[in-house]
């Protein structure tokens, strides 16, 4: 009890098992996000003394402290993503779309953060908004700690797998800070450099709405505001990065729909962006199964993030 207590607050930034088992997050630096309780309030889950719960498989629930899971490249090149797996805001899969997606990106000299974050079910007060403040707070703590972590301010993008290409894509088009500054780190921009959605949730609207995402964050009615708030594409704005997104046509879940209309808000506000629909490939493939045509959307986004320069050393 004590010895694990102790154990889950270790100073930020210390190498410290997330947890006591082998999974996938288990080996990783940790970054915590709050110098103490994230904002908002609310008791939050037990994850019995760690941070959070972590499956053999990688699926994360429990979140009691968000954090970075630090992924490093052997040959840095000054460029940083900040990864949100799925699970439709219940769990997220960074056994799926975490692991292997910072393996290919540190590959490449990116430095990769995983971001476990709040889930709104699990007692926050702030609920749906929990998570889109531990995204803001990823992006400018990883900013601040730039030099340390041998990292380029400028090329800080992000990385979204279903609901968290939601969160990230809610992080890229947000116009406003969610919580109160609780030290100098909240003075930085949090909006990244560049998006990457994979198969994301964008609008809460009729009759794209058959999501869990849609069901935690706004319920059964959805109000107006809810809408314009939760809604990505609304929000899209002059000022919002370059985008890009990729996405299988037979996708159950998060239908098409919600890129094509994420797609044509950016290409109205004249935003660079990037979009592969693939005929086959269903929800949630991660980095596809070798030798299908989703498979390709890696080499693609790769691509792309080095024709914007983000790449480069």
């Amino acid at each position: 009890g004590a010895a694990r207590a102790q154990g889950a607050v270790k100073p930020p930034g210390e190498l410290v098992p997330a947890l006591p088992r082998t999974a996938p997050g288990a080996q990783l630096q940790v970054i915590d996000l709050w110098p103490g309780d994230p904002p908002g309030g609310g008791e939050g889950p037990d994850p019995n003394g760690y941070r959070f719960d972590e499956t053999a498989r990688g699926v994360i629930t429990k979140v009691e402290r968000p954090c970075l899971l630090v992924i490093r490249p052997d040959k840095p090149n000054g460029s940083a993503m900040i990864v949100a797996a799925g699970g439709g805001y219940r769990f997220i899969d960074i056994g799926n779309e975490g692991v292997p997606v910072g393996q290919m990106l540190t590959a490449v000299g990116v430095t990769v953060f995983l971001l476990i974050y709040r889930l709104p079910g699990e007692g926050w007060d702030n609920g749906p908004d929990a998570p889109r403040q531990d995204a803001q707070r990823a992006v400018r703590l990883v900013r601040a700690q730039s030099t340390e972590l041998g990292i380029d301010p400028a090329r800080v993008g992000v990385l979204g797998f279903s609901a968290g290409g939601h969160l990230m894509g809610e992080t890229a088009v947000g116009n406003q800070n969610l919580y109160p500054p609780v030290d100098a780190h909240d003075a930085l921009p949090y909006r990244p450099a560049l998006a990457g959605l994979l198969y994301p949730v964008i609008t809460m609207k009729a009759p794209f709405d058959g999501t869990s995402t849609r069901r935690v964050l706004v319920g059964d009615e959805v109000t107006e505001v809810e809408m314009r708030t939760y809604s990505v594409d609304v929000q899209v704005r002059a000022d919002t990065p370059p985008m890009f997104m990729a996405q299988a046509m037979d996708d159950p879940i998060a239908v098409c729909d919600h890129v094509l209309l994420m797609f044509a808000a950016l290409r109205k506000a004249k935003i660079p962006a990037e979009m592969h629909l693939f005929e086959r490939g269903g929800h949630g493939f991660g980095l596809g199964p070798p030798g299908t045509p989703v498979a390709a959307w890696p080499g693609l986004f790769l691509a792309w993030l080095h024709v914007r320069g983000f790449l480069a050393a």
